[in-house]
């Protein structure tokens, strides 16, 4: 049986529940990432534009900032171009569809136990099962 090390996921989770309830205590603001992304685009405040660009770099530079202190992890991306930019524009869409990504509704609004939340999470985790099941045991 392969050892398995949970450290480096119980930290980051860790560290993303600490940002989320930051971000809620100090701006009163839910950590869902594809919301503080798309205010970038469509908010007319400055200080608001501001603060979400932060967010935005500080994940970029966080996820950097790990692959050179704990060394990058192997990726292999086993899609073309053309299926990724349709992955991104379903992900994208999905996301407006369901008011929200991963993130905001797994994180932030199960902890506020927002029913909402809960049927959408619910559903994110269903059919990524259902994908990878389908993938792995299924001949197209």
């Amino acid at each position: 049986m392969a050892e398995v090390n949970l450290t480096g996921g119980l930290i980051g989770g860790a560290l993303i529940g600490l940002a989320a309830a930051l971000l809620l205590l100090f701006n009163g603001r839910i950590a869902g990432v594809s919301g503080i992304l798309g205010g970038i685009f469509t908010s007319d405040n400055r200080a608001d534009r501001l603060w979400r660009c932060a967010f935005v770099i500080g994940i970029i530079f966080g996820a950097a900032l790990y692959a050179r202190v704990f060394a990058a992890l192997a990726v292999q991306i086993q899609a073309n171009n053309f299926t990724l930019i349709v992955a991104g524009i379903l992900v994208g869409f999905g996301t407006r569809l369901g008011s929200g990504c991963t993130s905001g509704h797994g994180v932030c609004g199960l902890a506020r136990r927002s029913p909402r939340s809960i049927v959408a999470t619910a559903t994110f985790m269903l059919l990524g099962m259902l994908t990878v099941f389908l993938m792995r045991h299924v001949s197209f």
